[in-house]
Parts: structure tokens; sequence; C-alpha cells
């Protein structure tokens, strides 16, 4: 696989149709333990959050864009296939969320990794997790690993402010396990978007 051909793939927003093959990338890489499990029904119904990569009619990565309140928005469900890793696709993944994340109003993206060090070369910091309740109360403590997972929480602050813990009084959003989200992607292609790995 050259990186040339890696040019060639598009990035656009996830549909529906897309759930099977976006379930397939995730069940590929949950034996080692770096992805949650997801059901076809939740990915059919989030599909408008993801950006998949997609090689023809092939989805090759995705990744989704999950409100965790109305400040702070969570790179989900992160892959890119194994015969395409090391092309810079999970980073120019990143960089299509953190410009859809300014978009839609957030001020922080985080994520949950057990290797921060993609994480930390893209910008992002790690951070205590007790900063992200939301992402506790609806993943963590129905979590098997729960308290034992080994995951570091990583956080990165939009347009230059300073990563910061939630204020007191922060403002939530109701979140209901399966609920479709307060806002949807943009439509359409972005093609080569972001740096390389």
């Amino acid at each position: 696989m050259t990186a040339q051909r890696a040019s060639r793939v598009a990035f656009r927003a996830g549909t529906p149709e897309d759930g099977p093959a976006i379930l397939r990338l995730i069940d590929d890489n949950l034996a080692v333990g770096h992805l949650l499990p997801r059901t076809i029904d939740d990915l059919r119904s989030h599909a408008h959050r993801f950006v998949v990569i997609a090689d023809a009619d092939a989805v090759v990565g995705c990744a989704e864009l999950a409100p965790l309140s109305l400040a702070v928005a969570e790179v989900r469900s992160l892959v890119v296939d194994t015969r395409w890793r090391g092309l810079g696709l999970g980073s120019r993944l990143i960089a299509t969320l953190q410009r859809q994340a300014r978009v839609a109003g957030f001020a922080t993206i985080c994520a949950f990794t057990h290797d921060p060090a993609h994480f930390v070369r893209l910008g992002f910091s790690i951070a205590p997790h007790v900063w992200f309740p939301e992402k506790i109360a609806v993943d963590c403590t129905s979590c098997r690993r729960f308290r034992t997972c080994g995951q570091y929480a990583m956080a990165l602050a939009l347009d230059g402010a300073t990563l910061q813990p939630p204020a007191a009084s922060h403002t939530r959003i109701p979140l209901t396990p399966g609920a479709p989200g307060p806002f949807r992607l943009p439509t359409g292609q972005a093609r080569g978007a972001g740096g390389q790995e």
C-alpha cells in the first residue's frame, strides 16, 4: 500500500448503510482491548456522527464525534483497517473531527486510549478522568473493566484555548444511551484533511 493510494481515499460523513462496515472494523479490534463494543443498532442511529474513510465502496477507517456536554465532545471508535495503517489516516480523521467540533461549538475534544503517545503528538494532553463525568456515567461505570482498564483520558482545547477543568456550573446536556445527540456533522465529502502520522 502506498501513500499515493492513501491520498485518494475519501473522508465523508457516515450513513446508516455504513453501520455493518463500521461494526466490522470495531469488532476486528476488540480483542486487543482498544475499543468499546458497539451494536449495529447503536452504530446506525449514530452514523451521522461518524466520519468514515472510503476506498471506493469499502470503509477502511472511521471515528465518531460524540457529544458529552455542550462544551465537550469525545473522539470514539477511532480505527483504521490494519492494511491501511502507517499512512497518516488516523491523524487525518482526528483533524477532520477537530474542525467539525469547532463548527459545532465545542470548546474541547477528548479521547480515551491505552496509548497516549499518538494523541500527544497531535497536541492532546493527559487529563484526569474526573474532568469527564458524562463519559464515566455513560460508558465507564457499566464496563467490566471499570477502574482497571488502564486508559488515559486525553483532551485538546480547541482554538488555542488553555485546557481547564470543567466549571461547577458547566452546562450539560442530558444523554441517553442510544439517543442521536444534539447536532449532525456536515454532509458531503472532505478529501485530504489533516496531517500525516
